[in-house]
């Protein structure tokens, strides 16, 4: 199991269900001999706002300011705002990180996004990424509440297939800068649900937290399937051995096929 664990939660009530899975996570990871700490986002009033206040010391270029540049940079030589450094030692530290919160407009509330933007900021890097990334020894995973239940968001449903919702995240984000992902904890609509139906969705988590690393993180295609050289794009050798094949590799690369089911949800898929 893994030894550090990083909670990164957004909620602002403490009564609310992401506060019990977050609550139910420390408890059943503390058990297990693991060492947790909590980023508690609103209670932090964490900013948001990638802005030039996030660099120490003056920008190098501001009449041209890029943020990814410039947070890179500032981040080799030190110059982070408190608060990224903080967050950044806490991430460098933890062997699994796991996000809790409300799924906002099919995606994270602003909050966590600006922690992603701006303590991420250092592994957002050209030359190492997605199975080269820096953060490719730690593990990573989403547990979250919807508003919605789970016909929702089904591939005949209104808001369309999670694989595909999950996609920017869980790849654009977390595959990304390395992170081997699990598959994520999904609570679907426990608003609604009856009190008891809450309570056996906490069950469903603890249980599984108690042997999550032993799972086998979601498939994304590594990165020497695609050719640098002619921008990255799948190379031909891997188009041919995939031929045959009803899906395609991932959400995200569909080779003209299906979308392989339940490739974001489930390990391995």
């Amino acid at each position: 199991m893994a030894k550090k664990v990083l909670i990164v939660y957004a909620h602002e009530s403490p009564a609310s269900f992401n506060a019990a899975a977050k609550d139910a996570a420390v408890a059943a990871l503390t058990a297990q001999g693991c060492t947790v700490e909590v980023s508690d986002l609103y209670a932090m009033k964490f900013k948001a706002a990638a802005t030039t206040e996030d660099i120490t010391g003056g920008v190098k270029d501001a009449e041209n300011f890029c943020y990814a540049k410039e947070i890179k940079l500032a981040s080799e030589e030190g110059r982070l705002a408190d608060d990224i450094k903080k967050e950044q030692e806490k991430l460098k530290e933890a062997d699994l990180v796991i996000f809790q919160f409300p799924m906002y407009w099919s995606s994270v509330p602003a909050i966590m996004k600006g922690w992603m933007d701006r303590v991420l900021g250092f592994a957002y890097a050209q030359e190492k990424r997605y199975s080269e990334g820096i953060f490719k020894d730690k593990k990573a995973m989403l547990s979250f509440t919807t508003d919605c239940p789970e016909s929702v968001y089904s591939d005949t449903g209104i808001n369309g297939d999670i694989n595909v919702t999950l996609w920017p995240l869980q790849n654009g984000i977390l595959n990304y800068c390395g992170f081997q992902v699990f598959a994520p904890q999904i609570f679907w609509d426990p608003a609604t649900g009856s009190p008891e139906s809450r309570s056996s969705m906490l069950e469903g988590w603890r249980t599984r937290l108690q042997n999550l690393c032993g799972e086998a993180p979601v498939y994304f295609a590594p990165l020497d399937y695609f050719d640098k050289e002619k921008g990255f794009l799948l190379k031909p050798e891997v188009k041919e051995k995939y031929a045959s094949e009803e899906c395609g590799l991932t959400v995200g690369i569909h080779m003209g096929k299906p979308l392989p089911a339940n490739s974001q949800t489930k390990a391995g898929v």
